[in-house]
């Protein structure tokens, strides 16, 4: 694995235009973020710079663009909220610390090769848990796009109290929040190639604040420190430790998330294919850098990136280029950004929020699967009004378990005992002959696929189902694989017939399937010349016991005349 992403110069043009054109579509983005999430738009621009730039240079898509996105500053906006308010003087210090450790955990999913996992949830969660932040996004914008102070109580608080936000209304900044939503909404496609709409609603809207409403009282960005931050060392409160730390699991997760769906858009694309895992180590060493900093935690974005690539990026070098037209913006240009009206920002990072909510799928969830539906409103809901890890965990384990319910039906369809040779399963003629021979005294009980803890209701189910018979074999013959609740459900099968004074045949021939039963001692039970690989010397076995005076002679062509009925070859020199 190389150290640093893919930097090329051979589309040195492309890749400048396109950073240069992110660079301009991030601006407003960055500031709206920082101002929303609380640490105010340099703790954005830096956020921007840091997570860019490094992501950049040590992740493993070279056109992605990464920065604060929406669903991250939802979530730190949740973070600085819960620790200032049980450590208020510590507590952004100790926001920051989450951040680095998001990053810290994202590096060591990377390291260990988890990239590939990190997205492996059900759409159906994720669409309910990024609607409910697209929901929270838009809830926190609700007081400044009215040109009002939020109010205490997060969310909730919000929610609560948007009826007095309402009669409470700011004209001059309701007007400014609803010309920018309407700048963005309607701007012709034609110009939105061309210059971003956000921005053209930053400058309208900033213009018209000073010069229509020169007089009226408007809150706005105000003066931002010009040149490096001061750096946040890392800051621990004994009694918020472990919820920093979940905290940090729950960022960093979301932060992969975030970033690697992003990186599927960018691949299909180009028409390449991101490294995972070491994406995630860039995205971490972006956001360590940037909690250090004072910045947002960032991931992948999907407009940076869709812009990136239009505009003829093709490697890193994009990114970085990016990444440095903030840093100049930052340090030399930032006085620039003072008079900007919250209600403007508000009005950008509502929109941000609108989008965020999966349309798509919120329409139609109903016609596709009820029970879907149910866990992406119930997801949605939690989301918004209790917390998001809960929100997440409850989805997943839902998901999980209707899941395995589904697989363990499917599987146990296919658990079927047979006590002849009917069609319940596919039989060669040889082994329906033997079967008939049987005359009903041995059982075949068979299994197929994988076996999943699920399953140990159906094998329990058939065994007690189980006719009289004097020899039972179990045909794992098609089972891939055995869990260890199913196989210690097979246990107590064999454990009851052998106590029974019945004979156990077994059919195994996958190698992890045997392995399995080895280790739980099943062949101190039976022994290992009654463990077969092909069902027809299981069948033959199983009828010299049932029957002494049967000859067990393997293929049918060397059997004389049989006298079916007395199960027994009539073959000159047999018994």
């Amino acid at each position: 694995m190389a150290i640093t992403n893919q930097i090329r110069f051979n589309n040195l043009r492309g890749d400048i235009f396109g950073g240069v054109t992110a660079a301009v579509v991030s601006l407003p983005l960055a500031l709206a973020f920082g101002v929303a999430s609380g640490v105010g738009p340099l703790g954005g621009l830096y956020g921007a710079v840091c997570v860019g730039f490094f992501a950049a240079l040590f992740g493993g898509t070279p056109t992605l663009i990464s920065e604060p996105t929406g669903p991250m500053t939802v979530v730190m906006t949740t973070i600085i909220a819960s620790l200032t308010a049980a450590n208020p003087e510590n507590g952004l210090a100790m926001a920051f610390t989450v951040v680095m450790l998001a990053g810290l955990f994202q590096i060591v999913f990377g390291i260990f090769k988890l990239g590939k996992y990190v997205t492996m949830m059900p759409y159906s969660v994720i669409s309910g848990f990024m609607s409910g932040i697209g929901v929270i996004l838009i809830i926190l914008q609700i007081a400044p796009f009215l040109g009002q102070a939020a109010p205490k109580g997060g969310v909730l608080g919000t929610f609560l109290k948007i009826p007095e936000l309402i009669t409470k209304v700011n004209p001059p900044e309701a007007i400014l929040g609803a010309l920018t939503l309407a700048i963005i909404f309607l701007m012709p496609k034609k110009i939105k190639k061309l210059v971003p709409p956000q921005l053209i609603a930053l400058i309208v809207g900033t213009v018209i604040s000073l010069t229509v409403f020169g007089n009226a009282d408007i809150r706005r960005i105000g003066e931002i420190p010009v040149g490096l931050p001061p750096l946040q060392l890392p800051t621990f409160s004994a009694d918020q430790v472990t919820v920093m730390l979940v905290d940090g699991v729950m960022l960093g997760m979301l932060g992969c998330i975030d970033t690697l769906l992003t990186a599927v858009v960018a691949d299909s694309l180009t028409r390449t294919e991101h490294n995972s895992n070491k994406e995630l180590i860039g995205q971490g060493i972006g956001n360590i850098l940037s909690g250090l900093c004072g910045g947002l935690p960032g991931a992948g974005a999907t407009m940076g990136t869709v812009v990136n690539i239009q505009t003829g990026a093709t490697s890193a070098v994009s990114g970085l280029t990016r990444a440095l037209v903030l840093l100049v913006v930052v340090l030399g240009a930032a006085k620039l950004t003072q008079p900007i009206p919250m209600a403007v920002l508000a009005g950008i990072a509502l929109k941000v929020g609108i989008d965020i909510l999966d349309w798509s799928f919120l329409k139609r969830s109903h016609k596709v699967s009820v029970k879907g539906s149910l866990i992406m409103y119930g997801v949605l809901f939690l989301t918004v009004f209790v917390d998001l890890i809960v929100a997440v965990g409850v989805g997943v384990f839902i998901a999980n378990i209707l899941t395995i319910e589904t697989l363990s039906q499917v599987q146990g369809e296919e658990v079927k005992t047979i006590t002849d040779a009917d069609n319940a399963i596919v039989l060669t003629p040889e082994e329906k002959r033997l079967f008939g021979l049987a005359n009903g005294r041995v059982l075949l009980f068979y299994l197929s696929g994988s076996m999943i803890f699920g399953v140990s209701k159906a094998i329990a189910r058939e065994h007690t189902a189980m006719a009289d018979s004097d020899v039972l074999i179990m045909d794992l013959s098609d089972v891939s694989k055995v869990g260890v609740t199913a196989a210690l459900a097979l246990e107590n099968v064999i454990k009851e017939t052998a106590e029974s004074g019945r004979q156990v045949l077994m059919i195994i021939t996958a190698a992890k399937v045997k392995k399995r039963f080895d280790k739980l001692g099943i062949f101190q039970i039976v022994p290992q010349e009654n463990v077969f690989t092909e069902r027809g010397d299981a069948l033959r076995t199983a009828l010299t016991i049932v029957n002494p005076s049967y000859t067990n002679v393997s293929p049918s062509s060397e059997y004389g005349s049989q006298d079916d009925s007395l199960g027994y070859s009539t073959q000159s020199g047999s018994i």
